[in-house]
């Protein structure tokens, strides 16, 4: 086995030297190599969580305001009546560049990347992303971009309290009552991660809340699987019924299968 050099179809050559080209039976082999790896760094990306979940928390004493699509909101109001809420401060306004018509590239590039909030939902959990520029920009470049995370302007020092006024980050909190409390915080390349619903979930004080996390005693949790449901389906049944019945989960899996089969000759394709 040699490395070897990929020709462009001129025929010149590229300044990269590629791996070697192996067999099957050696790819597989080095695929195994390096699943042992990844099979460890998710075993500590778990361990890291779980730590994460025994962080303590620091109480947000300090009453902030901010502007919604709805008029002015307070910290407490951006949980939208859930126990978990996560910030994202992304830079969209005056002296940023694309203003006036988009937010920075990378906040831009992370919000694409946002999935469903239907599912962070289902885990008492809000997201909600919060700027400087006024609501009538932000509800214009949501629009455009198709973002549909709540996005809330910012009206006075919750940037620089938590560490956003200068580069954009992500935090976590959770509410006791009318009491809320900061548990953690990522930026920088920290925030490269934020975009799946697993990310942000493994980012807040509950974590996924499932059986099989080692969280402190008493924290919420369900088995896996038992809360996952189409994301127009939440509110309108109970997830749990289907993943508990054992012959639905077998009639659909064979239909799974019998879909994915290739066509017969006379099949529409």
């Amino acid at each position: 086995m040699t490395d070897h050099e990929i020709e462009t179809r001129e025929g010149g050559h590229l300044a990269m030297k590629t791996p070697p080209i192996v067999s099957p039976q050696e790819w597989q082999a080095a695929h195994q190599q390096l699943l042992v790896k990844e099979k460890e760094l998710t075993r500590v990306r778990d361990a890291l969580a779980a730590e994460r979940r025994r962080m303590p928390w620091l109480a947000v004493a300090k009453q902030y305001e901010f502007e919604g699509p709805k008029g002015r909101a307070s910290l407490l109001d951006l949980f939208d009546g859930r126990r978990q809420l996560i910030v994202y401060r992304a830079f969209f306004e005056p002296g940023v560049s694309g203003w006036p018509d988009h937010a920075c590239r990378g906040c831009s590039l992370g919000a694409d990347q946002v999935a469903n909030l239907a599912h962070l939902n289902a885990r008492d959990t809000t997201l909600a992303y919060a700027s400087r520029a006024p609501q009538p920009d932000i509800e214009r470049v949501k629009a455009r971009m198709g973002w549909k995370m709540p996005w809330y302007t910012i009206t006075d020092s919750f940037d620089s309290d938590f560490g956003v006024d200068e580069w954009h980050g992500t935090n976590a909190f959770i509410r006791d009552g009318d009491r809320v409390f900061r548990t953690y915080f990522v930026n920088s390349r920290g925030d490269e991660a934020m975009g799946s619903t697993w990310s942000y979930l493994d980012l807040t004080a509950l974590g996924r809340q499932e059986d099989w996390e080692n969280s402190p005693e008493g924290y919420p949790q369900t088995p896996p699987y038992a809360w996952w449901n189409w994301h127009d389906e939440y509110g309108h049944a109970e997830p749990s019924q289907w993943w508990s019945d054992p012959e639905r989960i077998a009639a659909s899996l064979a239909q799974q299968k019998q879909s994915a089969d290739p066509p017969k000759d006379g099949d529409a394709r």
